[in-house]
């Protein structure tokens, strides 16, 4: 008799059902069984999303998600799909049919061939966040999302599923992560650590239990079918080993059949499986050289453009043990540029993009090549390196080596064009040499000469990336009102690019001109999936024109993007505790110095919450720390002021408020230093700051200006009888 199949068990039980759900389980079946003991007291089930990144490549979970939320979203709250309409379009390419992008730039519409610029590595977790507001705003009631195959995700899912798990509030939306191990990306795993309780299986294993095969050759074959049908992307020990035994031939021909399939579903709009699954399939199907290595080069290029740097940089060496530069030497340099390119933006990877170039150069004479290595050299050292290794002067060398290349092209349209692009380069390093006029002047070389050689239609994208630099230079020259004026050709031409509002709203500040500074950060954060850098100076600029509302409002939303943003900490603390909300800049002040432990405004803030609270040895030992770390602090000297007169130490109380006073102007601080001179009998000194604090404060400030004057005419009463006393001798 067959003995029974162990039941699993969870091993530890949940310590708060209100919580995440992270479950371990090291199979299918084991899975199967132990989901519903976990999902037991959950909210209703979502969805089911299977987050291998084999099935569909970056945001396969995300992307699942918005398949099946945005349909219905567009029926009920269109407008809310529109304002996440780059988030939705990145993770599920195919709602294209149903979903027009309001928002495109310049990049996003450029083709490849044209494409001279590319996406930075934080736009995936800008995304992210993107597609968690999305999910939170349109949720109506409490509902669970199970998340099978974590640990296989993509660095996009992953990123995706750590932001969803510090956002989500579990009563509302509760996450059930799946993976067969406790090994998962780090991001992840920090995430389930902090937000998640761990659920691990026990007990289904015995000594014998290794994995049986079937003896029977066609169930064998029938059952590696079922593998590859599941894009070989289950955790199924006998499937996978049965797929192994199986002759190479028959294997390709399982992975024919399974792309045929796939490519049915692309015909009918399902694009994101070019990605991955498609191209998996014809790499290990009948004709890899061909099929498969041009399913790959097309997936490498989608990636690129997109910004899906990780899945291309895995794919790269896919592709190259597929090509041979001998026989197809564009194609093996467009795999190695494109791969160069990731590694330059992640940032990092200066030695590796490096030794790609080389390769590269080694393994063909073709012109192209060695003017494209030697300008991305040129990047390498005047950028991409660490600060300190960075070297100019090689830089220089490498860009005038592609400058001279350029010659070479086959066409004076193209030589115009390579030779602007590689000068545009020249520029950026004249930059760093500290030649800004120099490179100014190459910039305006390459706008001419893209005017006089090639139609507006042949300049592309790189006559908005010239325009770009030229402001930048305007700005650092001319001053923020030129570079302003600068900045607005660029956005005329691209005007749903973030960075160009954000950039020429610090110049509109500098310039005093606030409003319409204003005004560009909110176009900048309407333009771009969410990134904390906007809000964060429009929280800052609202703060100095008074809306302290407005700013507190933006500075959660900074912090509900990045909690380690520790200058929205700070500021925030600083604004909480001027509306004397205690508690509030508290937590804050904690936070912060969790975050960083010698931050003086923080240290001071914690001065003066200790002082309020009457615990004077606390608030001493911070406000001097914070005076240590950071003199110029002028609310530190205030406390320190203020708790020295509270020990009646009047000569000290005065010399702190003087520097208080030296660092910034301030009717209080002028108040406190009267209260100390009085305290002195220093009456001349106390109606002298007594008169400087009304002539500082605002008239509709009555009640405080009454008490200043009649604390001056006492001052000043005082004055004249010491006078008097002091000048005759008279008792």
């Amino acid at each position: 008799m067959k003995k029974p199949d162990p039941v699993p068990q969870l091993d530890p039980p949940p310590p708060d059902r209100q919580s995440h759900i992270w479950l371990v389980a090291p199979d299918e079946d084991s899975r199967h069984r132990l989901a519903p003991q976990a999902l037991n007291g959950c909210p209703p089930l979502l969805a089911v999303l299977d987050a291998h990144r084999r099935l569909r490549g970056p945001f396969t979970a995300a992307g699942t998600l918005m398949r099946l939320l945005v349909p219905q979203a567009l029926e009920s709250r269109p407008e809310l799909v529109s304002a996440h309409d780059i988030e939705v379009l990145s993770a599920a390419p195919e709602l294209r049919a149903v979903l027009p992008c309001a928002r495109e730039t310049l990049t996003s519409l450029t083709p490849a061939e044209k494409r001279t610029r590319f996406y930075p590595y934080i736009r995936t977790t800008r995304i992210a966040h993107g597609l968690t507001d999305f999910l939170l705003s349109f949720l109506g009631p409490p509902a669970t999302l199970l998340v099978l195959h974590a640990e296989h995700a993509d660095r996009t899912d992953s990123e995706w599923l750590a932001i969803l798990l510090r956002r989500a509030d579990p009563r509302r939306l509760r996450l059930l992560v799946c993976t067969a191990g406790p090994t998962v990306p780090p991001a992840l795993a920090s995430a389930l650590g902090s937000y998640a309780a761990r659920w691990t299986s026990t007990g289904t294993e015995t000594a014998d239990d290794a994995v049986k095969v079937p003896s029977d050759p066609a169930d064998r074959q029938a059952r590696a079918a079922v593998f590859v049908n599941a894009d070989c992307a289950t955790e199924d020990p006998v499937g996978e080993e049965c797929y192994a035994q199986l002759p190479p031939a028959t294997r390709a021909r399982l992975h024919d059949v399974r792309a045929g399939e796939l490519q049915a579903a692309v015909d009918a709009g399902e694009t994101s499986l070019c990605r991955g699954a498609l191209p998996f399939h014809l790499e290990h199907g009948s004709d890899p050289l061909t099929a498969g290595s041009r399913a790959l080069r097309e997936a490498m290029e989608h990636l690129l453009l997109e910004g899906f740097y990780d899945a291309l940089l895995d794919m790269g060496p896919r592709t190259q043990a597929l090509l041979d530069w001998t026989a197809a030497p564009e194609e093996c340099w467009l795999v190695t540029v494109r791969m160069a390119i990731a590694y330059s933006v992640m940032g990092g990877h200066a030695e590796d993009v490096l030794a790609l170039y080389d390769a590269a150069c080694a393994a063909t004479a073709l012109p192209s090549v060695h003017m494209s290595a030697a300008y991305g050299r040129a990047m390498v050292f005047t950028r991409y390196m660490e600060p300190e290794r960075r070297d100019h002067q090689k830089a220089k060398a490498w860009v005038n080596t592609a400058v001279a290349l350029s010659q070479l092209s086959p066409t004076a349209e193209r030589r115009a064009y390579n030779l602007t692009f590689n000068e545009n380069g020249l520029a950026l390093i004249e930059t760093h040499l500290g030649n800004p006029e120099r490179a100014l002047g190459l910039v305006d070389a390459g706008i001419a000469r893209l005017d006089a050689e090639l139609d507006n239609a042949d300049q592309g994208q790189h006559r908005s990336v010239l325009e770009y630099n030229r402001a930048q230079l305007v700005a650092r020259l001319q001053g923020p009102d030129a570079g302003a004026a600068a900045y607005g050709r660029v956005i005329a031409q691209d005007p749903n690019h973030s960075e160009y509002y954000f950039e020429r709203a610090a110049l509109l500040r500098l310039a005093g001109r606030s409003e319409e500074a204003l005004a560009d950060y909110s176009e900048a954060i309407r333009t771009s999936p969410p990134y904390p850098e906007a809000v964060y100076n429009r929280a800052d600029l609202r703060a100095e024109l008074g809306d302290i509302e407005g700013a507190l409002t933006d500075f959660d939303r900074v912090l509900e993007l990045d909690p380690d943003f520790l200058d929205a900490y700070v500021n925030r603390a600083g604004l909480r505790h001027a509306c004397g909300d205690i508690s509030g800049t508290a937590q804050d002040v904690t936070a912060g110095l969790e975050r960083d432990a010698e931050q003086p405004h923080l240290l001071c803030l914690r001065g003066l919450i200790a002082q309020h609270e009457d615990r004077s040895e606390d608030a001493l030992s911070d406000l001097e720390a914070a005076v240590r770390l950071a003199p110029e602090l002028a609310c530190a000297w205030v406390g320190l002021g203020d708790l020295a007169f509270e020990r009646g130490e009047f000569g000290a109380s005065v010399r702190c408020f003087d520097q208080a006073l030296l660092l910034e102007e301030d009717p209080t601080t002028r108040a406190h230093r009267a209260l100390a001179h009085e305290s002195m009998e220093n009456w001349a000194a106390a109606a002298d700051d007594y008169t400087a604090a009304i002539g500082l404060l605002p008239a509709e400030e009555t009640e405080q200006v009454q008490w200043l004057r009649d604390k001056l005419s006492y001052s000043r009463r005082r004055g004249r009888h010491q006078l008097w006393r002091g000048g005759t001798g008279r008792v």
